[in-house]
């Protein structure tokens, strides 16, 4: 492997340590405000936690073979520097969302506009290959 996909690689292992601290903060908030699994709703900061866990979930999915494309087609440095960018704007929309609901707006366009970018660092690293 490339060494310069390694830094993808430590995105890859900094999304999933930012998974895992939303997995942790709903299981604290279940024993907290006593919120028994398999229920997904209880007082509003439990119901918050929940949500960042999904929502980073969902964006987890659509953001990691972004990633991955925009390292492999594209440049694997730039596509580290965006995969850092969505991570720290992430973790950013997290703690905002625990906090107030309402100041999560900032981090979610920034993580969003990285992903978007490292869509496109991947579709015009696709396309320049095949046309090779």
């Amino acid at each position: 492997m490339s060494p310069a996909l390694h830094w993808s690689a430590l995105i890859t292992l900094a999304t999933l340590a930012l998974l895992f601290g939303c997995v942790a903060h709903v299981g604290l908030a279940r024993i907290r405000y006593r919120v028994a699994a398999p229920t997904t709703i209880g007082p509003e900061p439990f119901n918050r936690a929940y949500r960042v866990q999904m929502n980073t979930l969902e964006n987890a999915l659509i953001f990691l073979p972004a990633l991955w494309l925009a390292a492999l087609y594209g440049s694997p440095r730039t596509a580290a520097a965006l995969g850092a960018v969505w991570v720290v704007a992430r973790t950013w929309y997290a703690v905002a969302y625990w906090r107030d609901p309402k100041s999560r707006g900032t981090p979610f366009v920034t993580a969003y506009a990285a992903w978007g970018a490292l869509m496109l660092l991947a579709a015009w690293g696709l396309f320049t290959a095949w046309r090779g």
